[in-house]
């Protein structure tokens, strides 16, 4: 039977079995329960499902030596089941898993030893890794076969999806119940995207401000933003000038570049900056810093040099909600159009660059602001 066939019948057992375990020993059951829902990282059930993949079209193979660098006939490359199968069936059934593979974080990388017991994998959390271990072991020790194992986790997974989009939903018909009412003002849209900010894990967000604005003023502006990079995406690999790009409509030469930072800008980001301005063929007419942190005047100072040097690309380092809280007055009849657009952006984003509790946490406190609480 081949790995997407595989797959299909393992999905048809977990819809079958959705709300009933198949699993009796309470230890795996705990282990696995674990295992799926760790929010923190999501590279541990990829992990899981790759290894219990290849056990199911080779069973000749050591699920715990999924590195072909391990050596010997039952290991197995652990991240082409990954890539070339889990993908597709991930985003076919909308799992909460992380888009890409596990196989190339820090923790599973360049690994020459099969994944037993006494090994330790460096990463939080430690549990995560070591139960996914033990699952492994359970495995090969003939404790669970690995088809029960993979059929559960697909249940628990699916099992998830459906409370978060039944959360989701939730949320935004109670956004809808309210149409029609007084918008908000844009202090108020301000005062929503700060708290927003100040959650965790929210480096993405000042992106996705900037982007909105775009979107929703671009056509006043006669300008055009090109598509967003991925969250992890380095400029380096994607050949980006920076995290946003405008475009004046109808051409496709960058003429200004944003780049946001949760944290102070250097003297070296503006060094960095202005590399970038003197390798790119067309002109730029400003490489914009956003940050949330406090701006250094001397490195402003420093930044504002490279004017003639560059020979008219102004650098300038810009505050985040001091610019949202400017764009919402300078165009305040379309606060509403730039506030949809944000949640739009967030929910849209996947949930590595934006987790599933940001996108939650955006949804109730714009349900709050909007009936006053």
């Amino acid at each position: 039977m081949k790995p997407e066939k595989i797959l299909q019948n393992i999905y048809q057992r977990a819809i079958a079995t959705l709300n009933t375990t198949v699993i009796n020993n309470n230890d795996i059951r705990e282990r696995v329960d674990y295992v799926c829902r760790c929010m923190s990282n999501r590279s541990g059930v990829r992990l899981l499902m790759s290894c219990l993949l290849g056990k199911l079209d080779n069973p000749n193979i050591d699920p715990r030596k999924p590195y072909t660098e391990i050596g010997g006939a039952d290991s197995f490359s652990g991240r082409t089941y990954d890539e070339r199968y889990l993908t597709k069936f991930i985003n076919e059934h909308r799992l909460p898993v992380n888009p890409t593979t596990a196989f190339l974080t820090p923790t599973l990388r360049n690994i020459d030893q099969p994944l037993t017991n006494n090994r330790e994998l460096v990463g939080r959390p430690r549990n995560l890794y070591k139960k996914t271990i033990e699952l492994l072991e359970d495995v090969t020790e003939n404790r669970i076969a690995a088809d029960e194992l993979l059929v559960e986790t697909v249940r628990l997974l699916l099992l998830l999806r459906n409370e978060k989009l039944g959360r989701m939903a939730s949320l935004l018909e109670s956004l809808e119940r309210r149409e029609g009412e007084l918008p908000l003002s844009s202090e108020a849209i301000v005062t929503l995207i700060s708290q927003h900010l100040a959650c965790k894990n929210a480096s993405r967000l000042p992106v996705l401000i900037i982007a909105s604005a775009y979107q929703s003023a671009g056509n006043m502006l006669s300008e055009n933003m090109l598509p967003l990079h991925s969250h992890n995406a380095a400029d380096l690999q994607t050949g980006a000038l920076g995290d946003v790009e405008i475009c004046l409509i109808g051409e496709d030469s960058v003429v200004t570049v944003y780049e946001m930072k949760m944290k102070r800008i250097s003297c070296d980001d503006i060094d960095i900056a202005a590399t970038k301005i003197a390798k790119t063929a067309n002109k730029i007419n400003n490489y914009l810093f956003i940050t949330t942190d406090v701006i250094d005047p001397i490195v402003s100072e420093y930044a504002a040099t490279f004017y003639e040097r560059t020979e008219g690309t102004e650098i300038a380092i810009l505050d985040c909600i001091g610019f949202l809280r400017h764009f919402l007055h300078l165009f305040h009849r379309i606060r509403g159009q730039f506030l949809n657009a944000y949640q739009s952006f967030v929910l849209n984003e996947p949930d590595s660059a934006v987790s599933q509790t940001l996108k939650e946490v955006f949804l109730a406190l714009r349900q709050a602001a909007e009936s006053g609480e």
